[in-house]
């Protein structure tokens, strides 16, 4: 059996696209699922942040699926793996917990932010 240089072009060019779809493809569903974050924040000085196990509860009850709710010096962050799950969480939130919080989407973990950081950083180092 012979090879011919023609059958082993075709064969690098078949293996050449198919690294590139599964890198497509892998970087597509990396950037798919990307999880959401709500921060909860009292107003002013006198509210303390909300219970975890009240915060908890109203989600439960309208059906909003979480992954963690963990307290971190004022501010209760929300864990979600969707945004959708978010927006949800944050419309029952708002009507639920009592005035004097701030609920908001926290985006401190957002990717396109970090690339973004990155791109600038690098370009003052050239020239």
């Amino acid at each position: 059996m012979v090879i011919t240089p023609l059958s082993v072009r075709r064969l690098s060019y078949a293996l050449i696209a198919l690294l590139i779809l599964s890198a497509t493809i892998l970087v597509w569903t990396a950037v798919q699922h990307q999880e959401s974050t709500l921060a909860i924040r009292p107003i002013g000085q006198g509210v303390s942040v909300p219970d975890g196990f009240s915060v908890w509860h109203h989600l439960d009850a309208n059906g909003i699926r979480f992954k963690s709710i963990t307290p971190q010096d004022d501010i209760l962050l929300i864990k979600f793996d969707s945004s959708a799950q978010s927006a949800a969480a944050k419309v029952v939130l708002e009507s639920s917990l009592p005035h004097g919080y701030i609920i908001a989407l926290q985006d401190d973990d957002s990717r396109t932010a970090l690339w973004l950081t990155r791109l600038r950083d690098t370009s003052h180092r050239f020239g």
